[in-house]
């Protein structure tokens, strides 16, 4: 009996042994974890600290060097150089009336003041200093003299591209994009890289790195995104010129809020090598690169610029198409499509008023307008658009979100993809299509193409039943209240399609929020009624003054016939102003 008494004790003291042992390794596991939390949180810090830096010390060396050239030249005329266009700029640079160096030196004192205000700089390229010495060789060049902003995914030899996400942070490109090359040899200088959002798929442009940018119209609104660096900047007048890239309204939604020009050309029209995504491998919904300017003249220059035979023979992936200066410059009557709505969302009254504005000024120039309206859209948006962009559940973008802060502007966007698969589909009927990005199997994945190319094929169809030369539709706007951009995603509907369609689209500003704006915005209630158009309506208010756009769009392959457009929008709104 005494032997099992002891075996018993024995037993009861080896468990409390083995709980105590449990406890400790539990509470070493536990400590473990929170220093690799804290050491991972540190070297996370480190790197963000290590960008803002190096942007701050770049700032500050290009601003000793503009006092330095000032002081060199005090009779420099900067604000009449500032107030020139592209076409004037590049005329006066040939001529000799104007020096590089005056050129430069005023705008990258423009820029280095602007960003003071608007944030939009995630810093100056050095190099570009350099470059400036050995121009000359250049003279020959279409764009010869010109300094060129460029967004910050775009690479430059030596520089980051981290898409707003630190885990691309201290991975400098190995050489130039194409695009920078073909600019560098058309005689442009490019000298300053512009922020954007956080992974790149959101409106807005704000990132843990770098920071938030603001509108230059208002400092209380976002510029938009992604290319918001690049809208703000040239909305601010610190660039003459900006290439930035367009997924689903890039390139046109900041311009349109920051009251500027934008063009996303045909995809595969311009060169994407060294243009970096947040991610690779999406093929339904295709991105472009594409200028950004104060007019349409600027963005056509651009153009042609880049479609020459040194971008062609860099990337031999591109049809060697160069710009059509006829189809460009003629002035023939055309047959016009037009929407005010998509069906989907309805658009502020201020975005209303700008179509008819313009319809009616298109009108009385002789050309015929006649109604449009998408096929699908609900389809389009949820079966295309959201499973085309997130075929993956979006698992890879929160791979590269991964050990990164999350920045305020795109909470409300990604948190929803953190939830578990079983919950997404629970809640895809409350919160479709917010949480609707669910991953598919290859073979749903091939099928998603074909339908992609099934729709692509169905809305030309439309198109030639209408018989229409172009389209005018509305774009995203006024600029919104800062956080909404990433709660209000089913506003994207008015840009994204024309990426899914590869249709060339542009953004010309036409007109102003007014008073009478505001005040009918106070009936708004929105196609659907619900929490997403109660939020666009937030999102758009107190935005009195604030430029508003329309959007111009031509078929595949037909880019200068767009410009064309955009350009004969621009000529009448000048002429009614006046």
């Amino acid at each position: 009996m005494e032997n099992v008494k002891e075996f018993v004790q024995k037993m009861e003291m080896d468990t409390r042994v083995a709980a105590l042992m449990t406890g400790a390794a539990c509470a070493v596991g536990a400590l473990v974890l929170l220093v690799r939390k804290g050491i991972s949180h540190k070297k996370t810090n480190d790197k963000i600290q290590i960008a803002r830096d190096r942007r701050t010390e770049s700032l500050q060396q290009a601003e000793l060097a503009v006092l330095r050239y000032k002081e060199s030249r005090p009779s420099i005329d900067s604000a009449r150089i500032l107030n020139l266009s592209l076409s004037e700029l590049t005329k006066q640079l040939k001529s000799g009336s104007l020096t590089p160096e005056d050129v430069f030196y005023s705008y990258m004192e423009k820029t280095l003041d602007v960003h003071k205000n608007l944030n939009c700089c995630t810093g100056v390229l050095l190099e570009s200093f350099d470059q400036l010495k050995t121009i000359a060789s250049n003279k020959d060049g279409l764009l010869y003299g010109v300094p060129v902003s460029i967004k910050e995914n775009i690479a430059y030899k030596n520089h980051d591209s981290s898409c707003g996400v630190v885990i691309n942070l201290d991975q400098p490109a190995k050489e130039d994009s194409v695009l920078v090359q073909v600019l560098k040899r058309q005689g442009a200088i490019p000298f300053v890289k512009t922020n954007l959002p956080q992974g790149l798929l959101n409106y807005d442009c704000g990132n843990p790195i770098y920071g938030q940018t603001v509108n230059p119209h208002n400092f209380q609104k976002t510029s938009g995104g992604s290319s918001g660096g690049e809208g703000a900047l040239v909305g601010g007048g610190g660039s003459v010129l900006g290439l930035g890239s367009d997924i689903g309204g890039s390139i046109r939604i900041p311009a349109a809020f920051c009251g500027i020009s934008g063009f996303k050309p045909t995809a595969g029209r311009i060169s994407s090598q060294g243009v970096k995504p947040i991610y690779r491998g999406q093929k339904s919904v295709l991105s472009s690169a594409g200028p950004m300017a104060k007019d349409v003249e600027s963005l056509a220059l651009c153009m042609q610029a880049l479609l020459c035979d040194h971008m062609f023979s860099l990337d031999p992936t591109i049809p060697p198409i160069p710009f059509n200066v006829q189809v460009y410059e003629s002035t023939k009557p055309l047959r016009i499509g037009y929407l005010e709505n998509d069906g989907y969302l309805q658009p502020s009254p201020s975005m209303v008023r700008a179509i008819r504005e313009v319809k009616a000024l298109l009108e009385q120039a002789g050309h015929t307008l006649v109604p449009y309206s998408p096929l699908k859209i609900s389809y389009l948006v949820t079966e295309l658009l959201i499973k085309g962009v997130f075929a993956d559940g979006a698992a890879t973008l929160l791979k590269k979100l991964k050990g990164s802060p999350l920045d305020p502007c795109l909470k409300a966007q990604v948190l929803p993809y953190y939830l578990p698969k079983w919950l997404k589909k629970a809640l895809s009927f409350l919160l479709k299509p917010l949480v609707s990005s669910l991953p598919i199997s290859v073979s749903d994945l091939w099928e998603q193409h074909a339908a992609v190319e099934d729709y692509i094929q169905e809305m030309i169809a439309e198109w030639r039943r209408c018989n229409i030369d172009v389209l005018l539709c509305p774009v995203i706007g006024p600029a919104f209240n800062h956080l909404y951009c990433g709660r209000v995603t089913t506003a994207l509907t008015c840009t994204m399609i024309y990426n899914l369609l590869t249709f060339p689209a542009g953004v010309v500003p036409v007109t102003t929020v007014t008073a009478e704006d505001e005040q009918e915005l106070q009936h708004y209630t929105g196609i659907y009624q619900d929490r997403w158009d109660r939020l666009f309506k937030q999102a758009v208010s107190q935005s009195e003054g604030l430029p508003v756009a329309v959007q111009c769009v031509a078929l595949p392959w037909q880019d200068e016939l767009c410009l064309r457009f955009m350009k004969e929008v621009e000529q009448l709104v000048k002429q009614s102003r006046k």
